[in-house]
């Protein structure tokens, strides 16, 4: 290879390291070319391109691109799967780990996510795990579990307190509803009777012009006889 194509080789592999948060590594010694071709066309439907490269070129992009957990993976003919951003990293390993188990030649080495070495073990667990489809609805109902029962015991006492008004709705309901008894009105004192005005007792003023009009008359009686 010349030179030149090396150097385009090694900067194609740092921007894809540094543009791929995981990635894993497998021994592909001994796969034919349409196994490889399978492989490649299986990972490439989970996100993942599958790329075969040198050692001493990958090792030159790694420590071009700060990947130093990749330097301890690359002993003897290495591949890698490089997982896209959207990419399943689930199916990614389930397509590994089945070419591993059918073809009894490919050997998981592990892998890098998020800048953390994994092992072979831990991409064969991995391999295990659901669809990540099911994976999230399991990691959602996980999460959305809790809060239900929070939110039950948020509305225990609220429900206890719209029960309670409900009842007292019911009850001021059926009192309203009777007819009220009504309060006895208490007796109305007898209105005083009016007394005519002839026969209004005399006030003291009354009874003097009185008396002085009977000895004037008595007076006047006594002079014409």
């Amino acid at each position: 290879m010349k030179k030149e194509d090396k150097e385009r080789v090694v900067d194609e592999l740092t921007e894809r390291l540094k543009a791929s948060d995981t990635l894993l590594v497998a021994d592909y010694r001994g796969l034919t070319m349409p196994q490889i071709d399978e492989l490649r066309s299986k990972l490439l439907e989970t996100g993942a391109r599958f790329t075969v490269v040198k050692n001493t070129l990958t090792r030159r992009a790694a420590e071009a691109a700060g990947a130093d957990a990749l330097l301890a993976l690359l002993e003897g003919p290495s591949a890698i799967a490089f997982l896209d951003a959207d990419g399943d990293m689930v199916a990614a390993a389930k397509a590994l780990a089945d070419m591993a188990r059918d073809s009894k030649i490919l050997a998981i080495r592990g892998g890098v996510m998020q800048g953390r070495s994994v092992t072979a073990e831990e991409v064969e667990t991995l391999a295990k795990l659901p669809p990540i489809d099911v994976l999230r609805g399991q990691v959602l109902g996980a999460i959305v579990a809790p809060l239900t029962t929070f939110v039950a015991l948020l509305n225990a006492p609220l429900q206890n307190l719209i029960g309670l008004i409900d009842a007292r709705i019911e009850q001021l309901g059926g009192e309203d509803a009777a007819p009220a008894p009504v309060a006895a009105e208490p007796e109305a004192a007898p209105a005083a009777e009016e007394t005519p005005a002839e026969e209004a007792e005399p006030t003291p003023a009354d009874a003097t012009a009185s008396a002085t009009e009977e000895t004037e008359t008595t007076e006047e009686t006594e002079e014409t006889q």
